[in-house]
């Protein structure tokens, strides 16, 4: 696999980052955890009962982007690491919880080698949020890095857009229609998109970018391949954003359902999976 596959998605997200990180309102409307020392992130809300008491729990955020789902995790009490490719994102989660006051740490690394980045075996808890693994080429790589992060009875937590929803076309109006592969293909699906998922200022300049899918048998099956045990599975009839524009009512917590189908297809779910002693 060629490496300029990830060289446009950094440059990408180096690009989001300054966006989404923006204190004027748009992106993430990052001003939001400064004032409010207590506000969890709309994703990890959502998860509370399924994540748990994770007080005291050495966790490390995988592609966390600017931090405000790290820095969530750290309200609940964990000691967090967050990890991200983007050199931009890294300084914009750092310059955010030095002003939130959050204690966590942040490490620039790919996540593909995270555990030469941070020391194996060492985290209670691997997290990994919403929109993380479509830019992983390799679900079973990944799966190997997850495990290789585990301490014994340490589990991964993560929600995540459903693989059904990433194989519709969001661009076709009408109804559902399934156009790009469900499975995990070699090359990916090139996109060339100047918006973000979140309002933005300006559009993107390195618009060009690279995804891949992965099938939900084919991340349960890599998950234990790597002697990870699968505790958890719930998928939903949601996402935290409008991922089909224009066929999506939102519901009361930041959470977007579909209007005419709703509970028809998954459009997310959560898996945990957890490290055998």
């Amino acid at each position: 696999m060629t490496t300029d596959y990830i060289a446009a998605n950094q440059a990408n997200w180096d690009e989001r980052a300054a966006l989404h990180a923006a204190r004027d309102g748009s992106g993430y409307e990052a001003q939001r955890y400064v004032d409010n020392p207590d506000l969890l992130s709309d994703v990890v809300r959502f998860d509370l009962p399924l994540l748990g008491d994770i007080a005291g729990a050495r966790a490390v955020h995988l592609q966390c982007h600017i931090g405000t789902d790290t820095l969530s995790l750290a309200r609940l009490g964990a000691r967090v690491t967050g990890l991200d490719f983007s050199e931009r994102a890294v300084a914009e989660a750092q310059r955010l919880v030095a002003e939130t006051g959050d204690a966590v740490d942040f490490v620039r690394s790919d996540v593909r080698t995270a555990h030469e980045a941070l020391p194996r075996g060492a985290f209670d808890l691997v997290y990994t949020g919403i929109g993380a693994i479509c830019w992983i080429p390799s679900i079973r790589e990944w799966a190997g890095v997850v495990a290789a992060l585990l301490a014994p009875s340490g589990s991964l937590f993560i929600r995540e857009g459903h693989p059904v929803l990433w194989a519709m076309d969001e661009t076709l109006t009408d109804d559902l229609h399934l156009r790009f592969p469900y499975f995990e293909r070699a090359t990916p699906l090139e996109w060339d998109d100047d918006q973000s998922y979140v309002q933005t200022a300006t559009p993107i300049q390195a618009s060009t970018t690279y995804e891949w899918n992965h099938s939900l048998g084919e991340i349960v099956t890599a998950l234990i391949t790597s002697g990870l045990r699968i505790d958890l599975l719930v998928e939903h009839d949601s996402v935290p954003w409008e991922a089909l524009p224009g066929q999506m009512t939102l519901r009361p917590g930041g959470e977007w359902a579909l209007t005419q189908h709703s509970g028809s297809v998954p459009l997310s779910y959560t898996l945990r999976a957890s490290k055998p002693e």
